[in-house]
């Protein structure tokens, strides 16, 4: 299997929905790490799994209990995660974001 690489903003994000929803409920925050990793661990298992995005060469894969679009792309040599977006605020905000040699 691919190694699997976040972006520090991907990252970032994460962290940010846990403690949303974890702030909204006690134990949320822990489905949502939950849900996301699970969509990973297929991703990684599964590269194709993901719909094409648009006309770029990503791939998203929709998480089905929270709002949120895991989008990935699949190198040679890794699954880079370039972002993990709420499907309703500003889902293209991630699409400048550069895969850097030292991830």
């Amino acid at each position: 299997m691919k190694a699997v690489i976040f972006h520090d903003d991907a990252t970032a994000e994460f962290d940010a929905a846990i403690a949303y929803y974890e702030n909204q409920e006690r134990g949320l925050g822990l489905s949502f790490h939950l849900e996301v990793e699970r969509a990973v661990k297929l991703i990684e298992r599964h590269p194709q799994i993901g719909s094409p995005y648009k006309s770029t060469l990503f791939r998203k894969y929709v998480l089905g209990r929270f709002p949120h679009i895991v989008f990935y792309l699949e190198s040679q040599d890794i699954i880079w995660i370039a972002a993990i977006a709420h499907s309703k605020r500003k889902p293209d905000s991630w699409t400048s974001r550069e895969l850097k040699s030292t991830e």
